[in-house]
């Protein structure tokens, strides 16, 4: 049995240690916001904090998430961070599929929480794991660097 903390809320399953994390909180846990792209860790679709730190859980067994605190995306929809970027995405048009945005929306936030006032150049180099074959990067920059903006003091450093 492996338990962890899987959005604010201690979990067990009994899935072999071998499946991916990726896997388990679509299939087991219905948290189907988090995507799979490419399965390879180089898209970040599949995006996730494990331990406040952005992760691929496409690349994570869950044999090493033993005691660990995973958020997804459905983790953080109540809170105000994700409420400024919702709007800052929404105002900047960076939306069209929305395959990738879940994705993009947990780089936005490691990234605003780390450095609340990135410039351009350092919003690029932040979602650079994270990619979007629609909309393109330019409106989803605008919309982070929006939110940057907004939201001055709400982004705590870690």
């Amino acid at each position: 049995m492996i338990t962890f903390t899987l959005n604010g809320r201690t979990v067990e399953t009994d899935a072999p240690a071998t499946v991916r994390l990726l896997d388990l909180i679509r299939e087991e846990f219905n948290l189907i916001g988090t995507k799979e792209g490419c399965g390879e860790g180089e898209c970040g679709a599949c995006s996730v904090f494990v331990n406040n730190l952005l992760q691929n859980s496409c690349l994570i067994p869950i044999g090493s998430i033993a005691g660990a605190n995973i958020q997804t995306i459905e983790g953080i929809l109540e809170t105000e961070p994700f409420k400024l970027l919702d709007e800052s995405y929404s105002a900047a048009g960076a939306v069209q599929c929305g395959y990738c945005i879940p994705g993009m929306i947990m780089a936005s936030a490691a990234l605003l929480s780390k450095n609340p006032h990135p410039s351009k150049a350092e919003i690029r180099e932040g979602i650079s794991g994270n990619l979007c074959r629609c909309t393109g990067y330019n409106m989803i920059v605008d919309a982070i660097h929006l939110a940057a903006k907004k939201g001055d003091g709400l982004w705590k450093k870690k």
